[in-house]
């Protein structure tokens, strides 16, 4: 039986490869695998694309590219690709936040920084734009996207690093929830696709706690400062609930550790008494304002404190996360498997994970199509129809779904 993603009715641009650097090696195969499932799900469609020359390469064992990027002993790099790329339409995955990869230089252990994952990512681009038919690249966590902007005299690290790939020829860079998306336009004669992991959230969320409540006296959604605002109000719109919002009132007379501290979290919203409060945003960096922000919501007397954050980096590792979790400040923490996360972190118990693999899965296999993808950059109608199946059935019925 065929499913959403098998087009019958259209030709790839070009044969697919995955080019999947060692910081996504793991996504990607399950990207892969996907991929592979979707074109091979119609049998009757497998059996006549055999003997069309149209669908060259089409259906494969693995769309996965032969490539590396081998070190010298002096540090430096250089990307090797081991087959033929000649005519491919090519999609190269990188997590420039895994920072477990090492290498020596001098004799002494290195671990590959944001920017050394950048530069693989544009070897890998240099070594084979010239004779793929298309070039695009996966980049979960947008590169530099936290230095969108530029204050006094300062880099604009994202936008130069957008135009870098611009230049070097790559037609297409998808990545998620962008800090501030903004920043394309820097290359406004590129495709730049920014997705949201709202409905993988959702179905998370329904997942883990069939017992919760999606209803006004019951659910709220929050936004633990003015920037997440887009995405506290669009989840808030399709559940059919409340949202707040928290500002920080900040020591603007200060600089501490490079920026201003937070003096205080101001809340603006109706009563949280007794509900279940869901915390939107884009990245848990060091965590310290979102676990204020759990701390006084628990101290406004919600019900359950969770969490969705899409980037889950916990930059000043997990002991604080224990203890609030412990004291009953925090529940449980929701993020995605786009980025590194640490077997510490798996193993947590108030930790739980959204898988992003098929939808990635679903973005590449359009794209190579060259079909629409707008249902998929606005997941509302899934959201809702997962909502009305979940509180029709119950979370038996939902099972049965996932």
């Amino acid at each position: 039986m065929a499913n959403n993603f098998v087009f019958n009715d259209s030709l790839p641009v070009a044969p697919l490869k995955i080019a999947a650097l060692e910081s996504c090696k793991e996504l990607a195969g399950m990207v892969n695998d996907h991929i592979v499932r979707f074109r091979r799900n119609d049998m009757e469609e497998l059996m006549r694309r055999k003997e069309d020359l149209h669908y060259r390469g089409y259906d494969v064992d693995s769309y996965l590219l032969n490539c590396r990027c081998p070190r010298f002993g002096t540090g430096e790099a250089k990307a090797v690709i081991n087959e033929s790329v000649r005519g491919t339409d090519i999609y190269v995955m990188v997590d420039v936040m895994n920072y477990s990869i090492p290498y020596m230089v001098g004799g002494y252990t290195n671990h590959m920084s944001p920017d050394d994952h950048f530069q693989d990512l544009k070897r890998i681009v240099g070594a084979c734009v010239s004779t793929a038919h298309r070039v695009n690249v996966v980049m979960p966590f947008l590169y530099e996207s936290r230095q969108h902007k530029r204050s006094k005299r300062e880099s604009l690290d994202c936008a130069m690093a957008l135009e870098e790939l611009a230049n070097m020829g790559v037609d297409n860079i998808i990545t998620f929830d962008a800090h501030d998306p903004r920043v394309q336009n820097a290359i406004p004669l590129i495709g730049f696709d920014n997705f949201m992991p709202t409905y993988q959230f959702v179905k998370s969320l329904f997942a883990h706690d069939p017992h919760i409540e999606i209803d006004q006296e019951h659910l709220m959604i929050i936004s633990p400062d003015e920037g997440a605002m887009n995405r506290a109000v669009y989840l808030a719109n399709n559940l059919g609930v409340d949202m707040g919002m928290f500002y920080k009132r900040r020591d603007y007379s200060q600089v501490i550790g490079g920026r201003n501290p937070i003096v205080a979290h101001e809340f603006l919203g109706s009563s949280v008494e007794g509900k279940t409060v869901l915390i939107i945003d884009d990245m848990i960096s060091s965590g310290e304002s979102m676990l204020d922000t759990a701390k006084e919501l628990k101290e406004r007397k919600a019900k359950k404190v969770i969490v969705c954050c899409t980037f889950g980096l916990f930059t000043n590792g997990l002991d604080k996360f224990d203890e609030f979790h412990a004291k009953g400040y925090l529940d449980y923490v929701i993020t995605t498997n786009l980025n590194y996360r640490p077997a510490e972190l798996l193993n947590r118990e108030w930790y739980l994970e959204a898988d992003m693999s098929k939808y990635i899965a679903a973005i590449i296999n359009s794209l190579n199509h060259d079909r629409s993808i707008s249902a998929t950059l606005s997941p509302t109608e899934k959201i809702q129809r997962l909502v009305a199946k979940y509180q029709a059935g119950g979370y038996e019925y939902f099972q049965k779904l996932v």
